[in-house]
Protein backbone atom coordinates (compact mmCIF):
# COMPACT_ATOMS: atom_id res chain seq x y z
CA UNK A 1 0.00 0.00 0.00
CA UNK A 2 0.95 3.61 -0.86
CA UNK A 3 -0.11 6.89 0.56
CA UNK A 4 1.30 10.49 -0.41
CA UNK A 5 0.99 13.02 1.64
CA UNK A 6 1.92 16.19 1.17
CA UNK A 7 4.88 17.63 3.51
CA UNK A 8 5.16 20.65 5.54
CA UNK A 9 7.89 23.22 5.43
CA UNK A 10 9.33 24.35 8.31
CA UNK A 11 10.90 27.50 8.80
CA UNK A 12 14.26 27.67 9.04
CA UNK A 13 14.72 30.20 12.21
CA UNK A 14 16.63 28.50 14.77
CA UNK A 15 14.29 26.20 16.93
CA UNK A 16 11.01 27.72 15.54
CA UNK A 17 8.54 25.21 15.10
CA UNK A 18 6.27 27.33 13.08
CA UNK A 19 5.75 25.97 9.26
CA UNK A 20 7.30 28.77 7.04
CA UNK A 21 5.22 30.91 4.82
CA UNK A 22 5.95 32.23 1.18
CA UNK A 23 8.73 34.42 3.12
CA UNK A 24 12.62 34.22 1.46
CA UNK A 25 15.32 35.62 2.29
CA UNK A 26 16.78 38.38 -0.35
CA UNK A 27 20.16 37.88 -0.35
CA UNK A 28 19.68 34.09 -0.41
CA UNK A 29 17.54 34.57 -3.46
CA UNK A 30 19.85 36.81 -4.95
CA UNK A 31 23.02 34.25 -4.69
CA UNK A 32 20.55 31.25 -5.50
CA UNK A 33 20.46 29.82 -2.29
CA UNK A 34 17.01 27.81 -2.32
CA UNK A 35 14.74 26.91 0.43
CA UNK A 36 15.34 30.04 2.59
CA UNK A 37 12.19 30.42 4.25
CA UNK A 38 10.19 32.25 7.07
CA UNK A 39 7.21 31.71 9.28
CA UNK A 40 7.32 35.60 9.59
CA UNK A 41 9.44 38.87 9.12
CA UNK A 42 10.18 39.06 12.74
CA UNK A 43 11.69 35.60 12.96
CA UNK A 44 13.79 36.38 9.52
CA UNK A 45 15.38 39.60 11.45
CA UNK A 46 15.25 37.84 15.00
CA UNK A 47 17.49 34.57 13.41
CA UNK A 48 19.51 37.43 10.64
CA UNK A 49 23.22 37.45 12.51
CA UNK A 50 23.06 33.86 12.35
CA UNK A 51 21.74 33.37 9.08
CA UNK A 52 23.59 35.40 6.89
CA UNK A 53 26.60 33.27 7.46
CA UNK A 54 24.78 31.06 5.14
CA UNK A 55 25.25 33.66 2.26
CA UNK A 56 29.02 33.12 2.41
CA UNK A 57 29.45 29.25 3.72
CA UNK A 58 27.99 28.08 0.47
CA UNK A 59 30.27 29.84 -1.89
CA UNK A 60 33.68 29.15 -3.01
CA UNK A 61 36.29 30.19 -5.49
CA UNK A 62 36.61 27.34 -8.21
CA UNK A 63 40.52 28.26 -8.97
CA UNK A 64 41.83 28.09 -5.41
CA UNK A 65 45.40 27.31 -6.68
CA UNK A 66 44.96 29.79 -9.85
CA UNK A 67 47.71 32.92 -9.39
CA UNK A 68 45.35 35.59 -9.89
CA UNK A 69 46.95 38.98 -11.51
CA UNK A 70 44.50 41.26 -9.21
CA UNK A 71 42.39 41.15 -6.22
CA UNK A 72 38.87 39.92 -7.72
CA UNK A 73 38.18 36.20 -7.61
CA UNK A 74 35.32 34.12 -8.84
CA UNK A 75 32.26 33.19 -6.78
CA UNK A 76 30.94 30.48 -7.47
CA UNK A 77 28.32 28.30 -7.34
CA UNK A 78 27.38 29.87 -11.12
CA UNK A 79 23.56 29.32 -11.18
CA UNK A 80 21.90 27.14 -13.52
CA UNK A 81 21.71 27.81 -16.93
CA UNK A 82 18.63 30.19 -17.76
CA UNK A 83 15.81 29.10 -20.18
CA UNK A 84 13.57 31.04 -22.96
CA UNK A 85 10.51 29.90 -24.39
CA UNK A 86 10.49 27.47 -26.98
CA UNK A 87 8.63 30.42 -29.78
CA UNK A 88 12.02 32.70 -29.19
CA UNK A 89 13.66 32.28 -32.69
CA UNK A 90 17.87 31.48 -31.68
CA UNK A 91 20.77 31.77 -33.81
CA UNK A 92 22.53 28.24 -35.00
CA UNK A 93 24.91 27.60 -31.96
CA UNK A 94 22.24 27.80 -29.13
CA UNK A 95 21.69 24.12 -29.35
CA UNK A 96 25.11 23.01 -28.89
CA UNK A 97 27.46 26.20 -29.13
CA UNK A 98 28.92 25.87 -32.42
CA UNK A 99 28.17 28.69 -34.57
CA UNK A 100 28.24 27.16 -37.83
CA UNK A 101 27.56 29.62 -39.97
CA UNK A 102 30.38 32.02 -38.92
CA UNK A 103 32.56 29.15 -39.60
CA UNK A 104 31.23 28.65 -43.30
CA UNK A 105 31.04 32.07 -44.36
CA UNK A 106 34.76 32.25 -43.31
CA UNK A 107 36.59 35.21 -42.61
CA UNK A 108 37.39 37.52 -45.41
CA UNK A 109 33.72 38.12 -46.94
CA UNK A 110 32.51 41.49 -46.18
CA UNK A 111 28.75 41.54 -46.13
CA UNK A 112 26.83 44.81 -47.51
CA UNK A 113 23.58 45.12 -45.93
CA UNK A 114 20.75 46.05 -48.59
CA UNK A 115 17.93 48.13 -46.96
CA UNK A 116 15.73 45.02 -45.32
CA UNK A 117 19.13 43.71 -43.12
CA UNK A 118 19.68 47.76 -42.23
CA UNK A 119 16.38 48.10 -41.62
CA UNK A 120 16.53 44.70 -39.12
CA UNK A 121 19.87 46.06 -37.40
CA UNK A 122 18.41 49.00 -36.20
CA UNK A 123 16.05 47.28 -34.76
CA UNK A 124 17.78 44.68 -32.66
CA UNK A 125 20.37 47.56 -32.04
CA UNK A 126 17.72 49.55 -30.49
CA UNK A 127 16.38 46.30 -28.39
CA UNK A 128 19.76 45.64 -27.42
CA UNK A 129 20.41 49.36 -25.82
CA UNK A 130 17.07 49.16 -24.19
CA UNK A 131 18.62 45.83 -22.56
CA UNK A 132 21.66 47.95 -21.45
CA UNK A 133 20.03 50.66 -20.04
CA UNK A 134 17.58 48.42 -17.77
CA UNK A 135 20.74 46.20 -16.72
CA UNK A 136 23.09 49.70 -15.69
CA UNK A 137 20.11 51.08 -13.98
CA UNK A 138 20.38 47.50 -11.93
CA UNK A 139 24.17 48.17 -11.39
CA UNK A 140 24.65 49.03 -8.23
CA UNK A 141 26.58 48.10 -4.46
CA UNK A 142 24.98 44.98 -3.10
CA UNK A 143 24.06 43.12 -6.14
CA UNK A 144 25.68 40.07 -8.09
CA UNK A 145 25.94 40.10 -11.59
CA UNK A 146 24.52 37.26 -11.69
CA UNK A 147 21.20 39.24 -10.91
CA UNK A 148 22.12 41.56 -13.68
CA UNK A 149 22.46 38.49 -15.87
CA UNK A 150 18.94 37.23 -14.74
CA UNK A 151 17.67 40.98 -15.63
CA UNK A 152 19.37 40.65 -18.76
CA UNK A 153 18.44 37.52 -19.53
CA UNK A 154 14.39 38.31 -18.98
CA UNK A 155 14.23 41.79 -20.54
CA UNK A 156 15.46 39.67 -23.74
CA UNK A 157 12.21 37.45 -23.64
CA UNK A 158 9.89 40.37 -22.71
CA UNK A 159 11.24 41.57 -26.54
CA UNK A 160 10.88 38.34 -28.28
CA UNK A 161 14.86 38.18 -28.51
CA UNK A 162 17.75 35.56 -28.06
CA UNK A 163 20.55 36.79 -25.39
CA UNK A 164 23.85 36.27 -27.75
CA UNK A 165 25.98 35.13 -25.43
CA UNK A 166 23.78 32.57 -24.34
CA UNK A 167 25.90 29.27 -25.26
CA UNK A 168 27.46 30.94 -27.54
CA UNK A 169 30.73 28.31 -28.22
CA UNK A 170 29.38 27.51 -24.61
CA UNK A 171 29.63 30.70 -22.83
CA UNK A 172 27.13 29.68 -19.70
CA UNK A 173 25.35 33.02 -19.20
CA UNK A 174 23.47 35.52 -20.95
CA UNK A 175 25.59 38.72 -20.99
CA UNK A 176 29.05 39.56 -20.36
CA UNK A 177 29.78 41.78 -16.89
CA UNK A 178 33.73 42.57 -16.50
CA UNK A 179 34.77 43.86 -13.41
CA UNK A 180 37.39 45.77 -12.59
CA UNK A 181 40.36 44.37 -13.80
CA UNK A 182 38.97 41.99 -16.23
CA UNK A 183 39.15 43.07 -19.73
CA UNK A 184 36.56 41.31 -21.34
CA UNK A 185 34.26 38.19 -21.11
CA UNK A 186 33.58 37.93 -17.38
CA UNK A 187 31.09 35.57 -16.62
CA UNK A 188 28.35 36.81 -14.13
CA UNK A 189 28.82 34.97 -11.15
CA UNK A 190 27.63 35.34 -7.35
CA UNK A 191 30.64 38.65 -6.34
CA UNK A 192 28.80 41.30 -4.66
CA UNK A 193 29.20 44.72 -6.49
CA UNK A 194 30.51 46.69 -3.84
CA UNK A 195 31.22 50.89 -3.76
CA UNK A 196 34.19 51.22 -5.64
CA UNK A 197 33.92 49.03 -8.76
CA UNK A 198 33.64 49.34 -12.39
CA UNK A 199 31.44 47.65 -14.39
CA UNK A 200 31.73 46.75 -17.99
CA UNK A 201 27.88 45.20 -19.16
CA UNK A 202 28.52 43.86 -22.72
CA UNK A 203 24.61 42.90 -24.21
CA UNK A 204 23.91 41.17 -27.82
CA UNK A 205 20.48 40.44 -28.72
CA UNK A 206 19.56 38.39 -31.67
CA UNK A 207 16.23 39.60 -32.85
CA UNK A 208 14.60 38.94 -36.23
CA UNK A 209 17.74 37.13 -37.82
CA UNK A 210 20.15 39.67 -36.99
CA UNK A 211 22.47 40.76 -33.84
CA UNK A 212 23.19 43.76 -31.84
CA UNK A 213 26.06 44.27 -29.64
CA UNK A 214 26.99 47.23 -27.45
CA UNK A 215 28.30 47.87 -23.97
CA UNK A 216 29.50 50.19 -21.82
CA UNK A 217 31.60 50.61 -18.38
CA UNK A 218 29.57 52.41 -14.78
CA UNK A 219 30.93 53.48 -11.88
CA UNK A 220 29.74 51.39 -9.36
CA UNK A 221 28.69 53.69 -6.55
CA UNK A 222 30.28 57.34 -5.15
CA UNK A 223 33.95 55.98 -4.48
CA UNK A 224 34.08 54.85 -8.03
CA UNK A 225 33.41 58.40 -9.20
CA UNK A 226 35.98 59.74 -7.07
CA UNK A 227 38.34 57.75 -7.82
CA UNK A 228 40.93 59.26 -10.08
CA UNK A 229 42.53 55.92 -11.64
CA UNK A 230 39.22 54.72 -11.98
CA UNK A 231 37.66 57.60 -14.21
CA UNK A 232 40.81 58.03 -15.82
CA UNK A 233 40.98 54.47 -17.35
CA UNK A 234 36.88 54.86 -17.85
CA UNK A 235 36.64 58.09 -19.45
CA UNK A 236 39.74 57.35 -21.86
CA UNK A 237 37.99 54.33 -22.77
CA UNK A 238 34.92 56.24 -23.55
CA UNK A 239 36.50 58.91 -25.36
CA UNK A 240 38.80 56.49 -27.39
CA UNK A 241 35.64 54.91 -29.09
CA UNK A 242 34.03 58.66 -29.95
CA UNK A 243 37.70 59.24 -31.44
CA UNK A 244 37.33 56.67 -33.81
CA UNK A 245 33.97 56.67 -34.78
CA UNK A 246 34.06 60.09 -35.94
CA UNK A 247 36.52 58.54 -38.46
CA UNK A 248 33.85 56.36 -40.02
CA UNK A 249 32.98 56.69 -43.65
CA UNK A 250 33.23 55.25 -46.65
CA UNK A 251 37.05 54.67 -47.75
CA UNK A 252 38.84 54.90 -44.16
CA UNK A 253 41.07 52.02 -43.56
CA UNK A 254 40.30 49.49 -41.17
CA UNK A 255 43.70 49.72 -39.90
CA UNK A 256 43.39 53.48 -38.74
CA UNK A 257 41.34 53.26 -36.33
CA UNK A 258 43.77 51.99 -34.10
CA UNK A 259 45.87 55.28 -34.68
CA UNK A 260 43.58 57.36 -33.35
CA UNK A 261 42.40 55.45 -30.77
CA UNK A 262 46.18 54.45 -29.41
CA UNK A 263 46.91 58.42 -29.15
CA UNK A 264 44.43 59.23 -26.84
CA UNK A 265 44.96 56.15 -24.58
CA UNK A 266 48.99 57.01 -24.50
CA UNK A 267 47.77 60.56 -23.34
CA UNK A 268 46.07 59.52 -20.43
CA UNK A 269 48.79 57.17 -19.57
CA UNK A 270 47.10 54.13 -20.65
CA UNK A 271 47.45 51.45 -22.98
CA UNK A 272 45.45 49.78 -25.68
CA UNK A 273 44.93 46.03 -25.46
CA UNK A 274 45.93 44.38 -28.65
CA UNK A 275 44.44 40.96 -27.93
CA UNK A 276 40.46 41.54 -28.67
CA UNK A 277 39.42 43.42 -31.84
CA UNK A 278 36.20 44.69 -32.50
CA UNK A 279 33.98 42.75 -35.48
CA UNK A 280 31.76 42.87 -38.06
CA UNK A 281 27.87 42.21 -37.09
CA UNK A 282 24.86 41.15 -39.29
CA UNK A 283 22.92 37.93 -39.42
CA UNK A 284 26.17 36.79 -37.71
CA UNK A 285 27.47 37.54 -34.35
CA UNK A 286 31.17 37.56 -35.29
CA UNK A 287 32.64 37.79 -38.82
CA UNK A 288 34.74 40.25 -41.55
CA UNK A 289 35.87 42.67 -41.01
CA UNK A 290 38.35 42.84 -38.13
CA UNK A 291 38.84 46.23 -36.65
CA UNK A 292 42.13 46.57 -34.00
CA UNK A 293 42.27 49.13 -31.87
CA UNK A 294 45.89 49.34 -31.75
CA UNK A 295 48.42 51.33 -33.56
CA UNK A 296 50.76 50.16 -36.08
CA UNK A 297 48.43 47.09 -36.98
CA UNK A 298 47.95 45.41 -40.43
CA UNK A 299 44.40 45.10 -40.89
CA UNK A 300 43.21 44.84 -44.48
CA UNK A 301 40.07 46.81 -46.09
CA UNK A 302 38.27 50.06 -45.74
CA UNK A 303 35.08 50.52 -44.70
CA UNK A 304 32.13 50.90 -47.66
CA UNK A 305 28.54 52.28 -47.42
CA UNK A 306 25.92 49.23 -46.41
CA UNK A 307 28.74 47.67 -43.54
CA UNK A 308 27.59 46.69 -40.13
CA UNK A 309 31.22 46.42 -37.67
CA UNK A 310 31.65 47.34 -34.04
CA UNK A 311 34.32 49.17 -32.21
CA UNK A 312 35.03 48.13 -29.01
CA UNK A 313 38.18 49.52 -27.43
CA UNK A 314 40.03 47.97 -24.46
CA UNK A 315 41.57 50.55 -22.38
CA UNK A 316 44.04 49.08 -19.44
CA UNK A 317 45.82 51.64 -16.59
CA UNK A 318 48.82 49.52 -17.07
CA UNK A 319 50.02 47.04 -19.82
CA UNK A 320 47.77 45.88 -22.49
CA UNK A 321 49.01 42.40 -21.88
CA UNK A 322 46.45 39.92 -20.66
CA UNK A 323 45.77 36.54 -19.00
CA UNK A 324 43.05 34.32 -19.22
CA UNK A 325 41.47 32.37 -15.76
CA UNK A 326 40.74 28.88 -16.00
CA UNK A 327 37.18 29.28 -16.90
CA UNK A 328 38.79 29.76 -20.34
CA UNK A 329 36.63 33.17 -20.53
CA UNK A 330 37.95 35.66 -17.82
CA UNK A 331 40.20 37.54 -19.75
CA UNK A 332 42.08 40.13 -17.26
CA UNK A 333 44.81 42.32 -16.97
CA UNK A 334 48.32 40.81 -16.63
CA UNK A 335 49.31 43.00 -13.72
CA UNK A 336 46.30 43.11 -11.67
CA UNK A 337 45.42 46.89 -13.03
CA UNK A 338 41.58 48.31 -13.83
CA UNK A 339 40.89 47.71 -17.58
CA UNK A 340 37.59 50.12 -19.03
CA UNK A 341 35.44 49.43 -22.36
CA UNK A 342 33.29 50.74 -24.75
CA UNK A 343 31.37 49.71 -27.67
CA UNK A 344 28.65 50.53 -30.54
CA UNK A 345 27.75 48.85 -33.20
CA UNK A 346 27.72 50.99 -36.65
CA UNK A 347 26.13 50.99 -39.81
CA UNK A 348 28.57 52.99 -42.49
CA UNK A 349 26.38 55.54 -44.52
CA UNK A 350 26.98 57.15 -47.80
CA UNK A 351 28.61 60.18 -46.12
CA UNK A 352 29.47 58.90 -42.70
CA UNK A 353 28.19 56.91 -40.02
CA UNK A 354 25.02 55.31 -37.70
CA UNK A 355 25.48 54.46 -34.41
CA UNK A 356 23.25 52.10 -33.97
CA UNK A 357 23.28 51.65 -30.38
CA UNK A 358 23.39 54.93 -29.49
CA UNK A 359 22.54 56.28 -26.27
CA UNK A 360 19.32 57.76 -25.52
CA UNK A 361 18.62 60.59 -23.55
CA UNK A 362 17.39 59.08 -20.65
CA UNK A 363 20.66 56.27 -21.20
CA UNK A 364 21.60 55.50 -17.20
CA UNK A 365 25.82 56.17 -17.12
CA UNK A 366 27.60 58.77 -19.06
CA UNK A 367 31.00 60.88 -18.57
CA UNK A 368 31.50 62.25 -15.15
CA UNK A 369 34.57 64.36 -14.76
CA UNK A 370 37.89 63.88 -13.35
CA UNK A 371 37.71 64.23 -9.40
CA UNK A 372 39.71 67.08 -7.58
CA UNK A 373 42.56 65.62 -5.51
CA UNK A 374 43.58 68.01 -2.76
CA UNK A 375 46.94 68.22 -2.78
CA UNK A 376 48.77 67.53 0.92
CA UNK A 377 52.09 70.09 1.54
CA UNK A 378 54.14 69.57 4.65
CA UNK A 379 51.06 67.53 6.61
CA UNK A 380 48.33 70.01 5.65
CA UNK A 381 45.79 70.56 3.02
CA UNK A 382 46.93 73.22 0.54
CA UNK A 383 44.31 76.23 0.34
Amino acid sequence: MTATTDQKRMCIGADCPNEAGTLQCPTCLKLDIKDSFFCSQDCFKKNWSTHKTAHKSSLFNPFPTYPFAGPLRPVYPLSETRTLPASIPRPDYARDGIPRSERAQGRQKIEILDKAAQDGMRKVCRLAREVLDIAAAAAVPGVTTDHIDEIVHNACIERNSYPSPLNYCHFPKSVCTSLNEIICHGIPDKRVLVDGDILNIDVTLYHGGYHGDLNETYYIGEKARNDPDSVRVVEAARTCLNDAIAMVKPGVLFRDFGTAIDKHAKSQKCDVVKAYVGHGINSLFHCAPNIPHYKNNKAVGQAKEGMCFTIEPMINLGSHRDKTWPDDWTSTTADGKRSAQFEHTLLVTADGVEVLTARLPNSPGGPVPMPVVEKVENGTKAE
